[in-house]
């Protein structure tokens, strides 16, 4: 329809109908069905004037019997009851469907429709109420894009989303995502994400229906880079971004206005950065939650740091769950006990967060955030840590900030209860590591250097250690370390750990005390 070549054409009808021949679409796992059913719908609505007679029949067959028809059977539907990214993908997939074949299936066409119209409010009401996605980075691209898929359908065909666009918090999501990508070009990649940033397509559907091309900030920077954009041809949904971006208001770019994005939910988030348009810019984010949401890590509490265009404290993200399902591990089990979170990259043990007693975070725990500011001299977010530590502290809060746009400030304000605690405070990094003194490590990276200078307490050692995985199962993890210190709490006594990321323009000056989380801007 584009070149009016008609070898595209022929193609496209061939793959249709091979898949049509399959014998099913795999309805065991049923985002295989959803994904295979939206394709298949595209093609046969795309080229039906196009396609012959026998074909038509042959792929319109396939669709209802091989997508539709199997969404209704309860051995295979229980995605409708879902709160994640499943039930996005499989109604945005079997609408799509409905609609493809509506003229021949009127009935079934509209129940398919109604059905998914009603239940994808379920993962939709996890925006709320800042647009925040539980799932991370890498499943934001997934369930929200097939998400925007459906809105974006229903919105042009019948003229309305039937308020779908309007559910709490779902618009804002676009917010979020921008403000997840570093100056780096990486993601923030907290829960069972990978790190490197990418285009998203569903981005220019948020920035057209906002009329707020900001949002486009970190697309166009996508766009620009060749070798990005190649990686991208990849993306399933790439050619929806042709669709999403031809409003004449995306034209221009616009920066984002604000530097600091915060926003509760079920995983509570707060992103800071020191500019936009420069890529040595300071750059922070952190994370609340809990270890309970889908595809989580006990993470909670934890961060990432970029300065001078390096991320110096970063985040395994996900191994390969092929990796770990081969070797039996039991990994979709999310209880406290579960063998998850014996998996090296998927416990506290191994983020930027902190160690109790030696101990796993507690999955049943919460941690909201707490305050924050965007103040230019002291831009900040806390969280309170209480009950994700409550088996060993009284009390724990955690505020990071970003000093006079020059520094970063990570605080910790701690209190055992009536038995001592073990306070182990861990960053991940890449770079490499000198210790220089008992409380200062200078980290160096690309050419660039970074100080960590423990404020408080006095008398803590650093120690540096490789991060190697303990089990089999896990993937290796060369060229990182954790670079650790622990303190010792008596019991019923506060304590502060404060630690200070110098980067290199600011190592040499003199750096005042960090006062208290309480007298913190808000």
């Amino acid at each position: 329809r584009m070149t009016n070549q008609d070898k595209y054409l022929k193609r496209a009808e061939k793959e249709l109908l091979a898949v049509s021949a399959f014998s099913d679409w795999n309805p065991t796992h049923f985002l295989d069905v959803g994904e295979m059913t939206m394709a298949t719908a595209i093609g046969y609505d795309w080229l039906y004037a196009d396609l012959s007679a026998a074909s038509r029949a042959t792929i319109r067959e396939a669709i209802l019997t091989k997508g539709l028809q199997p969404s209704l059977d309860a051995r295979y539907n229980g995605w409708l009851r879902a709160t994640h990214n499943w039930n996005q993908v499989c109604n945005a997939g079997m609408a799509y469907g409905a609609m493809a074949i509506y003229e021949d299936q009127p009935e079934l066409a509209k129940q398919i429709i109604n059905r998914a119209i009603n239940t994808v409010s379920l993962p939709m009401g996890d925006y709320a109420p800042d647009g925040g996605y539980p799932e991370g980075y890498g499943y934001w691209s997934y369930g929200t894009s097939f998400n925007v898929m459906l809105v974006s359908a229903l919105d042009k065909l019948f003229k309305t989303d039937f308020g779908l666009s309007q559910q709490p918090g779902f618009l804002k999501t676009a917010g979020f995502m921008e403000n997840m990508t570093g100056p780096t070009g990486n993601a923030f990649n907290f829960s069972d994400s990978g790190v490197k940033g990418g285009l998203k397509p569903a981005m220019f559907w948020f920035a057209s229906k906002l009329n707020d091309p900001s949002l486009l900030w970190q697309e166009r920077s996508f766009l620009a880079d060749p070798a990005q954009m190649k990686k991208e041809t990849n993306d399933r949904l790439l050619p929806a971004t042709l669709i999403w971006s031809t409003s004449p208001q995306l034209n221009g770019a616009a920066t984002p206005k604000s530097l600091v994005w915060v926003g509760q939910g079920k995983t509570p988030v707060a992103f800071m950065r020191t500019s936009w348009s420069d890529p040595a810019a300071i750059y922070v984010a952190m994370k609340g939650g809990t270890a309970s949401t889908n595809h989580a890590h006990m993470d909670i509490g934890s961060f990432v740091m970029e300065a001078d265009g390096v991320r110096w404290a970063m985040d395994f993200g996900a191994q390969s769950y092929e990796t770990l399902e081969s070797k039996k591990v039991d990994l979709w089990n999310m209880k406290q006990n579960s063998q998850r979170w014996e998996v090296y990259r998927y416990n506290n043990f191994t983020h930027n967060t902190l160690t109790v007693n030696d101990s796993l975070q507690r999955v049943s725990g919460n941690a909201m955030i707490t305050s924050s500011s965007g103040s230019p001299s002291f831009m900040n977010a806390t969280t309170d840590l209480t009950e994700i530590y409550q088996n060993g502290l009284a009390k724990a809060n955690r505020g990071i900030a970003i000093v006079d746009k020059a520094y970063v400030v990570v605080r910790d304000e701690v209190e055992a209860s009536a038995a001592p605690a073990t306070v182990r405070w861990t960053m991940l990094t890449p770079a490499t590591v000198k210790l220089i003194g008992s409380n200062k490590a200078e980290l160096t990276k690309d050419g660039k250097t970074l100080t960590l200078q423990v404020q408080e307490p006095a008398g803590v050692v650093l120690k540096v250690t490789a991060a190697e995985p303990t089990h089999d199962y896990d993937a290796p993890n060369p060229g990182t370390v954790l670079v650790t210190f622990e303190a010792t709490v008596p019991a019923n006594t506060k304590t502060a750990l404060t630690v200070l990321l110098l980067p290199q323009k600011s190592a040499e000056q003199t750096k005042p005390a960090v006062q208290p989380l309480a007298q913190w801007p808000r």
